[in-house]
């Protein structure tokens, strides 16, 4: 991301979630009900499964709660509600991009609302794909640099099927392709590496620079899509002003 690294905008959005567990665990715990909806429960032949899984236990969900949920979404438990994966796009002020993840069991109530929320702040719903080509999906794991040097790390990354390497506000960042994501981290945790960040997730190919005023009005529609029930994750391409990103 130019400008700004991407562990700051990371470190920014996950500052505003800490205050926010229980909500993040309902995130997690939907998103694995729907990946057992899709592949089945278990995890060693359903991918997505794995990801949800490796999500919650990164937000320190319970072990139990991880359980209910994979038996909500295979059956087990015999609930019938089912959730649909929907993204919506559109703009915020400025023209910044937005992607907004959404599993939603009712989509005829949750478009105008979502379409309600870009209206409101400053902002525009767009048609699918209208933004998302501008955003590229990958693994990104960050790395305190004193635990290891940036060539043991690209060695030993590299070789578990990473993308790259580089240094990042402080930390070594790692980029994967999403489908070596698990594996790069499986080998790092290996190597008795801890994470500072990791995550998939969808990075802007070009930024928009926002002053603060612009920075603010960006992150009011980001903070109201993201408490909106239905929404798994907000992503989008502004680079927001230093004095916005220390205020966590």
């Amino acid at each position: 991301m130019a400008g700004h690294s991407k562990w700051a905008n990371i470190k920014h959005r996950k500052g505003r979630q800490d205050a926010r567990r229980a909500k993040i665990w309902s995130r997690c715990s939907r998103a694995i009900i729907v990946a057992a909806q899709q592949g089945g429960a278990d995890p060693e032949f359903n991918v997505t499964l794995r990801y949800a899984i490796e999500a919650a236990k990164a937000a320190n969900m319970p072990k139990d709660n991880i359980a209910k949920a994979i038996k909500k979404g295979s059956g087990q438990d015999g609930t019938a509600e089912r959730f649909e994966e929907v993204r919506y796009e559109g703009y915020g002020a400025g023209g910044v991009a937005v992607l907004v993840d959404t599993l939603i069991s009712n989509p005829q109530k949750t478009a105008p609302e979502i379409r309600s929320l870009f209206d409101k702040n400053v902002g525009k719903l767009g048609q699918s794909g209208s933004v998302s080509f501008g955003f590229t999906h990958q693994g990104l794991l960050f790395i305190d640099g004193t635990r290891i040097t940036e060539e043991a790390l690209m060695e030993l990354a590299l070789e578990a099927g990473a993308e790259d390497i580089s240094e990042d506000g402080g930390l070594l960042q790692v980029t994967t392709a999403p489908a070596d994501y698990l594996t790069v981290k499986a080998a790092l945790e290996a190597a008795d590496l801890e994470f500072e960040s990791a995550e998939l997730t969808w990075t802007p190919q070009m930024t928009v620079a926002c002053d603060m005023k612009l920075g603010q009005q960006v992150m009011r529609l980001v903070d109201a899509l993201d408490d909106h029930d239905d929404v798994q994750a907000v992503y989008h391409n502004a680079e927001l002003p230093d004095e916005l990103l220390s205020q966590g």
